[in-house]
Formats: structure tokens, C-alpha cells, sequence
């Protein structure tokens, strides 16, 4: 298992719980760019114009790159973005963004309706490929904390992705709230239209191991198991998946244990409080199995 802090505290010293953004002053990847693969918007560093229905905005290639990975993670910490104040208050000034308390003086970032629309209406159509879906707003207000968390653990894993394999493309991101979505289509796909149904699912176990296996997603415990998401990435013609998991500090026991079996790429942050984020504990990684 990783800790994003450590690598964090290697480069710069930090001990907020968060990784330093992977940027040009690193290498010439930006982490953001494969998350809007499927945009037709603004790359460059002049803003140009860009319609939506009735409305126009104007956009750069870092408004379009804040965009896309605000959209794809659903909230992401202003401060893990590392853009400078004009892009955050042009973004606030065009209606595309909002703001959100993450507490401990932390803002967070997540889309507007309006930026969600803007980002949909300017995806490409790449036939029956699917391609990367965006979110506005805040869905699990309970989970803010770890979801608020995702984006770092993303900076640190597509980096080391890049590292291993060179020439690697992301192609897209999914959240574990779509997979389940399409898990739960499928376990209700033989009540669809039936007048008759009581709703409950009728496939059997062979069935549910068989849809993980063409899913590539682990079956034990009598349950399929999901990550807090997939990068989907093309290497050399290969086309090529990483599951990845957070855990927080509070995990604990079986529930750890029981992902440590996934083989799911589990990172480690911890929980924020009244004081601030908690210091790191040498022996909590041995702690979670």
C-alpha cells in the first residue's frame, strides 16, 4: 500500500496529507491533459471563445484542463489543482465552478450545471467508444473527505503509470459510482418492463462471477468488489486498466484486509479534524492487515 504523503514530504517537505501537483516544472506530462482526451476545447495559453446554446464563454487550455479534472473527480482541493488565482476567479467570474468547504480552511472545487453542459456539449463523438463522463455538484456529502481526496492519489498514480510504461495515453477515468451503475443495470436487466417484477435481481452467482470476470473485477465474499476508480490507459496498442483504492486512517481490520485482496492499487491519506490532518504513524500501514 502508498501513502501519497510520503511522497509528498520527498519532494517539498509538506505534511498536509497531499501530494504536490505533478506539473510542467516536473516534466512535460500534465496529469490533466488525458482527462480531457475526448474535449474539443481551447489547448493554448490565449483564451478563445467558446459557445454553448445561448451563452459564450472564453477559455485557455488551463480553464479547459481545470475543467476536465474537476469534472471527472466531482470535487478537487483548489490548492491540489496548483493553478494561479486568475484562472480560479476567471472560471468563478464565467458560472463554471463553485466552491465548497472541506473544512480546515480547505476549499474545494466542483463544477457549476453550467460547466458540466459546456464540457458534455464539447465532447467528441468517438462512436462506440466510450468516453469520459463529467459531474457537477456534490453527491455524497458523508464522503466528501475521501472523495475530496481522489485527484492526489490520481497525480501520484498516473505519474508512476508514465514512469513504468512511457508513451502511455489515459483515455479515461471511471468512478466507482459508474460501474456500480452499471453493475445494478445488469443485475436488473431481466425486470425491465415487467409489470409483474418485484424488483429483486434473479441472476444467480455463475452469473454475477461471469459479469466480474468480463468486468475484471474481483468476486469473494459472495460480492463483487470496486475501486474508488479505473484509469483506462493505451499503451503501445495495448489497451490496459488500474484499479485504485483509498483508504483513510479509521480502516481497520477485515475491511482492510478484505481489500488487500482485490489487487487493487490501495493508497493511504489521512482523516482531517478539528486540528488539522493527523501526523503519520510509521506503523499504521502494518495496522490495516
Amino acid at each position: 500500500m502508498f501513502d501519497p504523503r510520503d511522497d509528498a514530504r520527498d519532494r517539498d517537505g509538506r505534511e498536509d496529507g497531499r501530494a504536490r501537483v505533478y506539473d510542467k516544472r516536473d516534466r512535460d506530462d500534465d496529469p490533466r491533459e488525458g482527462l480531457m482526451r475526448d474535449l474539443d476545447l481551447p489547448r493554448g495559453e490565449e483564451r478563445e471563445l467558446v459557445a454553448v446554446r445561448d451563452r459564450v464563454y472564453e477559455l485557455d487550455g488551463e480553464d479547459s484542463r481545470t475543467l476536465a479534472a474537476v469534472g471527472a473527480f466531482r470535487v478537487v482541493p483548489e490548492h491540489d489543482l496548483d493553478i494561479d488565482h486568475d484562472t480560479l476567479d476567471h472560471l468563478h467570474d464565467e458560472g463554471l465552478v463553485e466552491t465548497v468547504d472541506l473544512g480546515d480552511d480547505e476549499r474545494g472545487l466542483t463544477l457549476t450545471r453550467e460547466g458540466r453542459e459546456l464540457l458534455e456539449s464539447h465532447s467528441l463523438d468517438r462512436g462506440d467508444e466510450p468516453t469520459q463522463d463529467f459531474y457537477a455538484g456534490i453527491s455524497r456529502e458523508r464522503e466528501l473527505d475521501h472523495d475530496s481526496n481522489l485527484y492526489a492519489t490520481y497525480r501520484q498514480e498516473e505519474a508512476r503509470l508514465r514512469d513504468e510504461h512511457g508513451g502511455l495515453e489515459v483515455k479515461r477515468l471511471v468512478l466507482d459510482h459508474d460501474m456500480k451503475r452499471e453493475y445494478q443495470e445488469f443485475l436488473q436487466e431481466h425486470n425491465r418492463g415487467r409489470s409483474d417484477s418485484d424488483g429483486r435481481p434473479d441472476r444467480d452467482e455463475h452469473e454475477i462471477r461471469e459479469w466480474a470476470r468480463q468486468h475484471d473485477l474481483p468476486y469473494f465474499d459472495g460480492q463483487v468488489h470496486f475501486p474508488d476508480y479505473r484509469i483506462e490507459y493505451e499503451v503501445d496498442g495495448r489497451e490496459l486498466h488500474q484499479d485504485v483504492e483509498l483508504f483513510t486512517e479509521h480502516y481497520r481490520g477485515a475491511h482492510a484486509a478484505s481489500y488487500a485482496q482485490t489487487g487493487f492499487r490501495i493508497y493511504v491519506v489521512g482523516s482531517r479534524g478539528g486540528s488539522g490532518r493527523s501526523a503519520q504513524n510509521p506503523r499504521l500501514m502494518d495496522e490495516f492487515l
